[in-house]
């Protein structure tokens, strides 16, 4: 009996990494953590590494202040120079102080012309020619005007406004109330204000997205991130195009919980022990306490803080790359086994498509191995106990 339990015992110990499984270990993660795809053993291996999560890298992340479009673009300020450009409509007024000029007559001593700069940047005007008016303000083309009639008209004067602005818009579409192009001011236009000219958004500030191209760069950022932090606000400028996309935010749990799934926040901000209560919390029966997760792509600002220099550039040697938005795979652990573990939790903010999950406890995987050992044994068990009875019988 001994050595049939002692047999039962190996064979349970050397069998529970064949039985199924809802995913790594606890040990496993941690195990892989700064392996390289050689030490892996695969070649298209992830290279992340683990973070021991506390109140002071609690406190590190959550005080880190995305800056995706300021970084991207810089914040800029005011409108700068004011030029005419292709496109923009003028009205030129032209005065004489006589009754026999070239603009002037005995009823009326001005003349009032419309203007649209030509796709060359000029336009012409009488008696005046051909006049570059693009990349000039609305003085500097007053004085070319003012110019060119000294010696033909009559103690001129000139007044340039400008009627329609085609060349200082910006266009705002997508999930907005009024897709439009936005004609900019003589001041100085953030992403909000042009945003509210197209009517605002037609979502929640946490679940809307904005998306700024110009020229050849492109950044994305939450609109609440870009509310809240005014170093995001950034200037707009001519030509800028701003998309507007609603996309609620939402995590996946996984693991050891009560309901694995997709959720979405339902709220501005969102901490690890409310994403876990989302889904049930985590199966009593079957968690590990130790082994919480959460697998994000992170800032590089916040990665370097949180492995330092050296750490970070080791694994940049073993391979460790980035997201097409320049983040890098981290995952962070949480001890849940500890009381303070509580209050770590409710600072850590969750982010869009960050993925938790709850490992199993060890002992998870003995039970299932000895139940389905145990199963063939108790048929036999039975089996030899119904012969043995049938042979008393006899």
């Amino acid at each position: 009996m001994f050595r049939l339990t002692a047999i039962i015992i190996c064979a349970a110990l050397a069998g529970c990494t064949a039985v199924p499984g809802e995913g790594p270990l606890t040990a496993d993660i941690k195990a892989d953590a700064g392996r390289s795809p050689e030490q892996v053993g695969r070649a298209d291996a992830a290279v992340f590494d683990v973070v021991n999560v506390d109140s002071r890298s609690a406190k590190l992340v959550s005080d880190y202040v995305a800056t995706a479009l300021n970084r991207r673009f810089g914040i800029g300020g005011g409108v700068g120079r004011v030029v005419i450009g292709v496109g923009d409509q003028l009205k030129v007024s032209i005065f004489e102080a006589g009754a026999d000029g070239l603009f002037s007559t005995a009823e009326s001593k001005q003349t009032s012309l419309d203007v649209v700069i030509q796709p060359d940047g000029t336009a012409a005007i009488p008696y005046v020619g051909t006049i570059r008016f693009a990349g000039k303000t609305l003085e500097e083309a007053r004085q070319a005007i003012l110019g060119s009639l000294a010696k033909k008209a009559v103690e001129p004067d000139v007044v340039v406004a400008s009627v329609n602005t085609a060349s200082r818009r910006v266009t705002v579409s997508g999930a907005v109330t009024t897709s439009a192009q936005v004609p900019l001011g003589l001041v100085g236009e953030k992403i909000t204000d042009v945003i509210a000219k197209a009517g605002g958004p037609t979502g929640q500030p946490y679940e809307t997205y904005v998306t700024l191209v110009r020229g050849r760069k492109t950044g994305t950022a939450l609109l609440s991130s870009v509310i809240g932090n005014p170093n995001e606000n950034i200037y707009v400028q001519p030509g800028d195009q701003i998309f507007v996309s609603r996309d609620p935010r939402t995590f996946t749990l996984l693991g050891s919980v009560k309901s694995n799934a997709r959720v979405n926040f339902g709220a501005s901000d969102l901490n690890l022990l409310e994403a876990v209560a989302l889904g049930g919390g985590g199966d009593d029966a079957a968690v590990d306490a130790k082994g919480y997760f959460l697998f994000r792509y992170e800032e590089p600002d916040v990665v370097m803080s949180l492995l330092g220099t050296q750490r970070f550039n080791e694994l940049l040697g073993k391979g460790m790359r980035t997201d097409r938005e320049g983040r890098y795979p981290i995952v962070y652990s949480f001890d849940m086994s500890h009381a303070d573990s509580l209050l770590v939790g409710q600072t850590f903010p969750i982010k869009n498509r960050d993925v938790i999950y709850a490992s199993r406890h060890n002992t998870v995987d003995l039970r299932k191995f000895l139940a389905i050992v145990g199963a063939p044994i108790g048929v036999a068990s039975q089996g030899a106990s119904t012969a043995y009875s049938f042979g008393r019988i006899n």
